[in-house]
């Protein structure tokens, strides 16, 4: 039972310390869409997001006021667009054409953003997911509201390492196309080791094959409130640290539980997972860098940093699933340099590097997120970057991606802006030495000796 001081502090975290749920997304399966014909597949696909996804955004409007929580996105994640258009598209143009049917579907329905031009290439790629890998580029530059992910790997099959080395080539002229606007269609394209089927959260959303005909899946976060309640538990033990962030991210996960099984009544669709994730955002007081100070650092990148992320990620997901059966997505807390400004903080002081993220993401939920980084970068360093990165998700078993940003123009130290709640970044240093002549190999990287399970 609900009592009077529980609402009180609900209150509080909504109207202090920016607790929100972050989005609302429904998950749509497009794979009855695909037909021989193009332009029956458009109409398809077209006519099923209208049908099912036609009072999201006002339904989440109307929770929000009704029920004071703040509901910041409605998005929708559909079936990765290869599967949909491999009937039907034979150029890479033709999935194009699909990019731009979601992104005038995502602008009629009133959502911010759809995710699902994607591409699931953990073993190897089909002709499908080739050309619409190759027409990436081109559909990040014509749209404004379609997100892109490829997954390159899991533990189950290891690493693809020629869709690897594709993707740094695909990042880079995504970059070119879009220099007009900061590059900033490289915003809206990560790559995956370990991609989950439900994750609510841009750009790696997508609709799983494992899921069903439509779903609603709700991501929570609350870094403000957890920091707020660290500021009161100051010099205590670890035991203490620990039951505090635990205790608040169930608060938390209660809310967005609260929100998903209403959305899914109200919409007459299956409620999926929460993702309890800490996502920050550029707004001051809403940081995971200002949790890692609060716990005892002077910047993100000190000694010490990874132990801390670990420790709240670990905390965070305790508390989420008692407060919810259904957890799923990624779930833990983000470090994306660009939206949160304590992280952005730490880069022009210097504590924070490319290399020392890499380590955080060992321990957290996603991976290298929202990263400037100069424009001349070659293809072959962005590719062992997300080598590097797929290989700690490989081996660990966990979710883990690549958003980096080669700024075309851009040099270190200068700083981008994205806009919006992609924020700002400065662009941050890469390694000079080469990385070329291993990128050049084809082939795959071998899943570890732990994937054989069976």
């Amino acid at each position: 039972m609900i009592n009077l001081s529980e609402v009180i502090e609900t209150n509080k975290m909504i109207l202090e310390e920016n607790l929100d749920v972050r989005t609302i997304t429904m998950g749509v399966s497009l794979l009855d869409c695909t037909d021989a014909s193009l332009s029956r597949t458009c109409e398809n696909v077209s006519a099923k997001l209208k049908r099912l996804a036609g009072r999201l955004v006002k339904t989440g409007d109307e929770i929000g006021r009704e029920f004071g929580v703040p509901i910041v996105n409605k998005r929708i994640a559909v079936t990765p667009m290869s599967l949909v258009g491999a009937a039907c598209c034979r150029r890479p143009s033709d999935f194009v054409r699909l990019a731009k049917t979601l992104d005038r579907a995502a602008k009629s329905l009133g959502v911010n953003f759809i995710g699902g031009y994607s591409a699931v290439v953990s073993k190897g790629m089909t002709p499908a997911d080739e050309l619409l890998i190759r027409s990436i580029p081109a559909a990040m530059a014509a749209t404004e509201r379609v997100c892109s992910s490829v997954n390159v790997g899991s533990t189950k099959t290891g690493l693809d390492m020629d869709a690897v080395r594709l993707m740094g080539e695909i990042v880079k002229e995504t970059a070119e196309r879009t220099k007009d606007r900061g590059s900033i269609g490289c915003a809206k394209l990560v790559v995956l080791c370990n991609a989950p089927d439900d994750n609510p959260f841009m750009a790696g959303a997508f609709h799983g094959v494992t899921e069903g005909d439509a779903v609603i899946n709700v991501g929570v976060s609350g870094p403000g409130v957890v920091h707020a309640v660290l500021k009161e538990c100051r010099g205590a033990d670890f035991e203490t640290l620990c039951e505090t962030i635990k205790k608040t991210a169930f608060k938390i996960t209660r809310v967005g539980q609260l929100v998903a099984q209403e959305a899914s009544r109200r919409l007459g669709v299956p409620f999926g997972i929460i993702d309890l994730s800490l996502a920050p955002t550029p707004a001051v007081g809403d940081s995971v860098a200002d949790i890692l100070k609060e716990i005892g650092l002077e910047h993100p990148g000190a000694p010490g940093t990874t132990a801390a992320l670990a420790l709240l990620n670990d905390q965070v997901k305790k508390g989420g699933v008692m407060a919810s059966s259904y957890v799923g997505g990624l779930s833990g807390a983000f470090i994306p340099v660009s939206e949160d400004q304590g992280m952005i903080d730490a880069v022009n002081a210097g504590a924070l590097t490319i290399e020392k993220l890499e380590a955080m993401t060992c321990v957290c939920s996603v991976g290298l997120d929202m990263i400037a980084v100069p424009g001349d970068t070659s293809a072959a360093s962005i590719s062992g970057i997300i080598a590097d990165e797929a290989a700690i998700g490989m081996v660990n078993q966990k979710t883990t991606a690549v958003r980096i940003i080669p700024v075309a123009g851009r040099r270190v130290g200068d700083n981008v802006n994205f806009g919006g709640l992609l924020g700002h970044a400065p662009v941050m240093k890469v390694s000079k030495f080469s990385c070329e002549r291993m990128i050049a190999r084809k082939g795959r990287i071998p899943a570890p000796i732990h994937s054989f399970r069976n």
